[in-house]
């Protein structure tokens, strides 16, 4: 008999271990994908870089031949990413404009833009990581477009900066 109760209690813990498991797995799935869900599909609201149009994304090579122009025809460059990367290397007369991420960044951005005529064409960049995890140039784009700004692009970056442009061997400057 005390091997049966043995069993039986063993049979009861386990099976009381095993529920416990599976909510807490099924718990970290659904964190999970709440976590990732804003930067992983292009429904997934204002802030993601994916929620960027297309018609409002340009390509390196587009924006490389856009900066040869002068005057009033070259566009406002912002870089709205980290600070070290600007510093390491940066898209030839752009603009840190901070980390469209933080609330901090975009007042840096709104100053940057403050005496800029509202259809004047600006181009964003961040860089930082692969575009469908990139949290800057989502709230930047949105911000600009709040403020009233109508030509706003943003430099779609597939994977990353030094991928993207510097090893394409597009002009970069360094420092501030």
């Amino acid at each position: 008999m005390g091997g049966y109760r043995g069993l039986l209690m063993l049979s009861r813990y386990s099976s009381k271990i095993v529920l416990i498991s599976v909510v807490v797995a099924l718990a970290m799935l659904l964190t999970a994908q709440r976590a990732g869900a804003q930067f992983s599909n292009p429904s997934a609201g204002p802030l993601s870089a994916t929620a960027v149009p297309q018609a409002q994304q340009v390509q390196a090579a587009e924006l490389a031949s856009m900066l040869k122009s002068s005057g009033a025809q070259r566009p406002l460059v912002l870089q709205v990413g980290s600070h070290v990367m600007f510093a390491q290397a940066h898209i030839p007369g752009s603009v840190y404009a901070g980390p469209g991420s933080t609330a901090a960044g975009l007042q840096l951005l709104e100053k940057a833009v403050a005496s800029t005529p509202k259809g004047k064409l600006i181009v964003i960049y961040c860089g930082c990581c692969p575009w469908s995890r990139c949290p800057n140039v989502g709230p930047a784009f949105k911000r600009l477009h709040d403020l009233g700004f109508t030509n706003v692009k943003v430099l779609y970056i597939a994977s990353n900066f030094g991928d993207d442009w510097v090893a394409k061997g597009y002009a970069v400057d360094k420092g501030e």
